[in-house]
Order: structure tokens, then sequence, then C-alpha cells
């Protein structure tokens, strides 16, 4: 009996020494896979309790009513499902005015405990600014915004997309709509006008609506537009007047940079084709909807929040593109949209991805014109002041060169073609 319990006793001791050896090889080797990132770590525990404890704080100028605010806590929810990240490590703060209520929020945030505090709106900058001096260990991401690249503040960064390739591409499906519109005798080539509803007078919506015109123009050359401002970014009462006003004043198909349902509602009442933004109208306008460009904001809050929690640097200026996936195209509702739409649509989203197409081409003869002249030169507000002191060359190689100085559009050039119908904002 006491030589079982001996030899028992031996096979449990080298159990034990295999199973410490074994200890031993893992923590030599120092790696493992991260659950979170499913990049390899060195410290893999730290890290996956570094994550537990992350949080991201996000600040929205309106709320899931609003179609750009929505669009924006789409792609958190995406990045947080993409990270295996919890409902409580995401916090947001809705209908956040611009103005100081913006620092105090972000503040509150700060107390909440969260790493990365988001601000989705151009007047939301300066109160994120502020908080990101006053907290220099919390990193500070703001939409949109032109301050990043100047203020050389370690935490503060911006970020946009090119969404105006986006746009052109949908000013091609609305093109296409008015050539179809021509041929079948619904109106005339000199009838090809669009109607577009802006919020302001900023480059962001000047960019905006001189590339879907673009787009349009590129296949229906005879295309011009008119623009109505409202003076806000989210009125449904004045977006919808607005695109009465357009409708009325013989526009034949609408498109906008704003954020309510006003136009597109405005556009199924009387039949007329509308081009939306941030997201698919389809459900409510099944008859004239066409299709949508928006920002995928996904893949940039998964990169943000995985640089958080890998303590790497979260760039400065950012802008997704196409190929980041950051900027897509709705699904073609081809009950409203030209035949062929969907064909043309992929052939010069391959050429924007290639180089072969650009959205500004001054090269081209008559593409893109100021006063009857060809635009050979501009120098435009990147590193903005108060003054907004024109102060980069943007026109070279044939091109005007949107969103590579800075992610921030800055093409505010009024060029030949586009009526504008007030310019009080």
């Amino acid at each position: 009996m006491k030589k079982l319990l001996s030899l028992l006793l031996a096979l449990a001791m080298l159990v034990c020494c295999f199973a410490f050896a074994a200890c031993g090889d893992t923590a030599d080797d120092g790696k493992d896979t991260d659950t979170q990132t499913g990049e390899v770590n060195g410290d893999d525990t730290g890290d996956t309790a570094a994550n537990a404890d992350f949080k991201l704080g996000v600040i929205l100028l309106h709320d899931e009513f609003s179609t750009y605010d929505l669009n924006f806590m789409n792609g958190v929810e995406e990045a947080k499902a993409a990270l295996g990240l919890s409902d409580d490590q995401i916090i947001m703060k809705k209908n956040i005015p611009e103005s100081d209520a913006c620092y105090e929020a972000a503040c509150d945030l700060v107390d909440e405990g969260c790493d990365v505090i988001f601000a989705d709106s151009f007047g939301h900058e300066t109160y994120m600014l502020k908080a990101a001096k006053e907290f220099p260990d919390v990193e500070f991401c703001h939409a949109t915004g032109t301050m990043a690249h100047t203020e050389g503040l370690a935490n503060f960064h911006n970020a946009f997309a090119s969404i105006y390739e986006g746009r052109y591409l949908a000013g091609v499906a609305a093109g296409l709509k008015l050539n179809a519109m021509i041929e079948d005798g619904t109106i005339t080539a000199e009838q090809a006008k669009i109607g577009y509803v802006g919020a302001f007078t900023y480059a962001e919506v000047i960019s905006g609506y001189t590339s879907f015109y673009l787009g349009a123009k590129s296949v229906c050359p005879s295309a011009t537009m008119d623009v109505q401002f409202t003076g806000s970014w989210y009125d449904e009462t004045a977006e919808k007047n607005a695109a009465q006003a357009l409708i009325a004043n013989n526009c034949v198909l609408i498109s906008q940079h704003a954020d309510s349902m006003g136009a597109p509602t405005a556009c199924e009442e009387a039949g007329v084709p509308n081009v939306s933004y941030n997201g698919s109208t389809v459900e409510d306008c099944p008859n004239t909807f066409i299709v949508a460009s928006r920002i995928n904001w996904a893949p940039y809050f998964k990169l943000i929040c995985e640089n958080a929690m890998k303590g790497e640097a979260i760039p400065t200026d950012w802008t997704g593109t196409i190929a980041t996936g950051s900027v897509v195209l709705t699904d073609v509702n081809t009950q409203a949209a030209a035949a062929g739409t969907v064909e043309k649509l992929e052939e010069v989203k391959a050429g924007l991805l290639d180089g072969t197409v650009k959205v500004f081409d001054t090269a081209a003869d008559n593409f893109i014109t100021v006063g009857g002249a060809k635009l050979e030169t501009y120098l435009a507000d990147v590193d903005t002041d108060d003054a907004f002191t024109p102060d980069t060359e943007a026109v070279a190689d044939g091109y005007f060169h949107e969103s590579e100085y800075r992610s921030a559009p800055y093409f505010d050039v009024r060029i030949d073609g586009i009526t504008l119908l007030n310019d009080a904002y």
C-alpha cells in the first residue's frame, strides 16, 4: 500500500512539474490573441482588463429623428458589435447644441469614465477643444472640424470622409434620371434643372452640392441647378418648404444636404424624383427615391476605439474614402431610377478608385468653369483662421485636391451652372 501511495505521489509531482513548465513556456512566449482586436499582444490579461473598462462617449447635435445623427448612431452600433463592446461601454448624449452645453457634456462624459469622446457637429469644435485642453489624458474626436491639424494637441482629432465622391456618384444617378426624362418626353434637355436644399453656405455644403451637380453633368451635359438654403441643419418645415419652392421654380429633380425628411416628403407628394442623403427613404418615398449617399462612420469609430484600447495614437486628421468603406451608397430603387443606373454607378466608382475619374476635374473642357473660364488656380482656406484667409493652392495636376490637405471640405468655389436662390446663411 505504501508503495502504491508513493507511486501516486510521484506521478502527481510529475504532473505538477509539467504543468509548471507549460505555464513557464506560455509566459516566455509572451504572445496571445486579443479577444477584442484579434491582434497579437504582449499582455493579453492586461489588454482584456483595459478593454472591459473602456468607454466611448458620443455627443450628438440631435437624436435618432435626424438622419444625420442617426447615421452616426448606426456607425457606433456597428463598431460596437465588431469590437464586442457592451452597451454600458457606450454613452450617448443627444440633442446637445453648439454651445457651452457641448463642453459641459464632454466634462460629464469624462466624469463617467470615457476614454474617447466624439462630437458630430461642426459647431461643437471649439467646445471640444476647450475640453481637450482641460483633460489631456482623454482622447477627443470631432467630425467635420478644421482645427486639429493646426492646434497641435496630441489628444484632439478631426475626421471626415471624401463624401464628395459619394455625392458625385449620386449625381450620376440623378443625371441618368434626367436623361430618361428627356428621352421619354417628360422634359426637354433645356428643362433639366435640379433643385438642391442646402443648410448653410459652408464649404462642406458647397462641396457637396457642387460634386452632386458635376456627377449629374458628367452624364447629362445640359443639367443646371438651383440651390435654396434653410439656415439650419435640421428643420423639417423649412426643408419641405424649400423643396416645394424649388419644384414650383421648375426644378424636376431634388436633392439635399439637410437632415430631415422634409425634402423627400415634398418630392413624394409632388411625384418629383429625389436623391436623398444619409440613408434610404424608399420606405416612405417608394415612387420617387432613387439613391442616397452617406458617410459610413463605423470604420472610424472602430479605429479610434481600437487605437485607444491598444494605447496607440489616433490620427490627427483622418479622411475616410470609398476604399476604407467610409463612403457608400444605398441600394438603388429601380422603381424610380433610370434603367442601367446600377451598372453605370459601378463603372464610375471603379474610375474613382483607380484615379481615372476626378470629381473636381479642372482639365476637362467646359466641366468646371467660373465666369466662363476654366479653373486653373485657387487658394483655399485650409489652415482656417478667424478671417478665413485663403492659404493653400488647391488646383494641381488637373483637378482640385479636395480633402487632401485636411479632412474637412474646403471646396467653396461658385461655379457656372449653379444658381443660389438665397445667400443669407
